[in-house]
């Protein structure tokens, strides 16, 4: 009786309630540091230099064949299931073990990724002098360097030939590099600049201008010079061209035929057999470099994502500075000024709803009040001379940027209301008494008092901006855009263009790649990359957030 007694007493303590709350908390951050590590270690773990294998393989009645590449995964498998693909195992084996070999050269395989049985593979080395190369287009390739050519003559072989190919591929991305600088930089900005003058002329034609008059000439005049430039730039762009394309190598693949690569196609090559561990750390941190801050290749299953990593920052922050006013200032009116009554009840109600609504509601609204609606205006009255083009007529960072802003201004709001009923009403009065005004008594003492709490509205909508996908792919986000919102160009940051981001990236990889097996990895590098910029983005906030309070602090003291 008394030990049952004891046991009322204790669930009437609530401390089983506290200690089954203890418990959850405690297995759902044990489940998202997993999934982290888990994500982490899928996608950071593709960067590093594996060894290339050499193998004989031959699987029953099939010709022996030589297979060079990287081991990727293993799997079991029944022999039940070989038998439908026409394999058969040894008496009595019920089961084979498969491994995924990245056997790269797709351009001549047809694929780069096969699987191959591991009961009938022989002879695995690991040649020192096989050399994995990145290439340009077609993925990696795997074989042995057999020379290095200058316009088709050999200059090197033997022992020298990796020296001569690393010196010359360090010279041939070197131009590569010249190469893209000027087209995107100098070139772009003489494109831009026959662009503009021909919307000129057509603004004029639009005023019914005279062909041939004064403004016509000097239309005329600035293209020449335009032209004049691009011809001086062409010349040294096809100089450049000869110096990429004038070296080639020759590589003998796994089936004894030899090839040739061109330099100009080859982002760089390393011999990961040969490298110890403080070369293959390099090799590594050279990799990842590469893949934050490169651009797209290969149906974006090669390269980096920097533009996606650009693109998801800059859209947060323009939506930081369009939503944290608008929500504060409406907060404020809530609970400041409105006379509470139904009105206000019924507001307040559906600014709470607005934050349960499908996001791909607001994509869809999106489009059509911010991209059709107002940007069709905005292009009918300022930019009429480049119709029937649109400009802002068009989805683009502006309308991504507005359309989350509406999306999380309900977070925003709640936030700062929580926080402006949190302040004592005698400060409030504290304040009118001593010969404030309401709007003094509102912006010297309220308000900073309530900035952590806007500060806390601010993080929250960051984090759920960040990783918004549906609404986004109708209003600015594509698979790959071709130039960055922000360049050298004025006015700079453009607004009007499409942009990429780590949300949509990730699907497009995930979902959309003709290559899988080549994605795979990438989905789980650039989710936990796209994780790390949510903490890093609310870590920003979260100090500028204490930051305040402490400030506040110091002045009330």
């Amino acid at each position: 009786m008394s030990q049952s007694s004891s046991i009322k007493t204790w669930f009437q303590s609530g401390s089983p309630w506290v200690w089954l709350n203890a418990g959850a908390v405690s297995i759902s951050l044990v489940m998202v540091i997993g999934l982290l590590l888990l994500i982490a270690v899928r996608g950071l773990s593709h960067f590093w230099p594996a060894d290339i294998a050499e193998m004989s393989y031959q699987e029953p009645g099939q010709q022996a064949e030589i297979l060079i590449g990287e081991k990727v995964d293993h799997e079991q498998v029944s022999a039940a299931r070989l038998a439908r693909s026409g394999i058969e195992l040894p008496e009595g084996q019920d089961f084979a073990q498969r491994t995924l070999m990245k056997v790269g050269n797709r351009d001549y395989y047809g694929l780069d990724f096969r699987w191959i049985y591991d009961p009938w593979i022989q002879n695995v080395t690991y040649p020192d002098g096989i050399m994995a190369i990145e290439r340009r287009e077609w993925g990696h390739f795997y074989g042995y360097l057999v020379s290095v050519k200058e316009q088709g003559n050999i200059v090197a072989q033997g022992e020298g030939a990796w020296d001569a190919f690393q010196s010359r591929l360090d010279r041939s991305n070197a131009f590569y590099r010249q190469i893209k600088d000027l087209e995107k930089n100098e070139i772009g900005k003489i494109n831009h600049g026959l662009e503009e003058l021909r919307l000129d002329e057509r603004r004029l034609e639009l005023d019914n201008v005279a062909k041939g008059s004064l403004p016509y000439q000097e239309i005329e005049e600035e293209r020449q010079q335009y032209n004049d430039r691009y011809a001086k730039l062409r010349e040294e762009l096809d100089g450049l061209y000869q110096a990429l394309n004038r070296d080639q190598i020759m590589v003998r693949m796994a089936d004894g035929r030899e090839v040739e690569i061109p330099m100009a196609k080859i982002v760089q090559a390393y011999k990961p057999n040969g490298m110890g561990v403080t070369e293959k750390m390099g090799q590594y941190f050279f990799h990842v470099w590469e893949f934050v801050s490169g651009e797209p290749r290969e149906a974006n299953t090669e390269g980096g994502i920097f533009p996606a990593i650009f693109g998801t920052v800059l859209m947060v922050l323009i939506m930081s500075v369009m939503v944290t006013p608008f929500g504060v200032i409406a907060a404020v009116y809530l609970k400041e000024y409105a006379k509470q009554g139904p009105v206000v009840r019924l507001i307040r109600i559906a600014v709470n709803n607005l934050a349960g609504v499908p996001s791909i509601v607001y994509g869809v609204f999106g489009l059509g009040f911010f991209v059709y609606f107002v940007g069709g205006s905005i292009d009918e009255v300022f930019f009429q001379a480049k119709l029937p083009a649109p400009t802002f007529g068009s989805p683009g960072l502006l309308w991504a940027s507005l359309t989350l802003a509406i999306l999380t201004v309900p977070v925003v709001i709640v936030a700062t209301e929580e926080g402006l009923s949190r302040i004592p009403r005698a400060i409030r009065e504290g304040s009118l008494a001593l010969g404030a005004t309401k709007a003094e008594t509102l912006w010297r003492t309220v308000l900073p008092m309530a900035a952590p709490a806007m500060m806390t509205g601010l993080i929250l909508a960051v984090a759920r901006a960040a990783g918004e996908v549906a609404p986004l792919m109708m209003v600015g986000v594509v698979k790959l855009a071709p130039a960055l919102a922000v360049d050298n160009i004025a006015p700079y940051l453009h607004l009007d263009r499409q942009f990429m981001h780590l949300g949509f990236h990730i699907y497009d990889v995930g979902f959309q790649s003709p290559n899988v097996e080549a994605a795979r990895p990438l989905v789980y590098a650039t989710a936990f990359l796209l994780v790390l910029i949510i903490i890093v983005l609310n870590l920003a906030a979260i100090g500028i957030r204490n930051r305040l309070r402490e400030t506040y602090k110091a002045t009330e003291s």
